[in-house]
């Protein structure tokens, strides 16, 4: 299924169960991720989609709204820092990338053509994230 043919959907539509409002005493990121799932996908920036994928909300839906600004823009800062939409999707959970193998293996060919210098200046652990999303195999065992 193509995700991006839904892109006047939201999540709430698209991902159930629906969910019921965030509790009164909820986390500021809590009620932004449960504000984004009412937003139209379209309507999401690099920003959100940080934000959902970071808390692995409705993967297969945002990582592919995710990767094409990668493609144009690894590096992007989306919110935090340089590259911090790029980690969060390296960070995905493999059961999410088997689900989108192309744009998988179209983020990792990026990623290794990132310049060394530049992946230097992400923050710690940075260079490890992303070669385990390199060696990944394209598909799991």
């Amino acid at each position: 299924m193509d995700h991006l043919l839904h892109l006047d959907r939201t999540l709430d539509e698209l991902d159930p169960p629906r969910w019921t409002p965030p509790a009164a005493d909820a986390t500021h990121l809590v009620r932004k991720v449960h504000e984004l799932r009412y937003v139209p996908l379209s309507a999401l920036g690099p920003a959100d989609l940080r934000t959902l994928i970071s808390q692995q909300v409705a993967l297969p839906y945002v990582l592919p709204l995710a990767v094409p600004l990668l493609l144009e823009e690894p590096l992007l800062d989306a919110y935090f820092y340089e590259g911090d939409l790029l980690l969060a999707a390296v960070d995905a959970p493999v059961s999410a990338w088997a689900q989108l193998p192309d744009l998988g293996a179209r983020l990792r060919a990026v990623i290794t053509t990132l310049p060394e210098g530049a992946v230097a200046d992400l923050p710690r652990g940075a260079t490890e994230a992303l070669a385990r999303f390199v060696a990944r195999p394209e598909s799991p065992c």
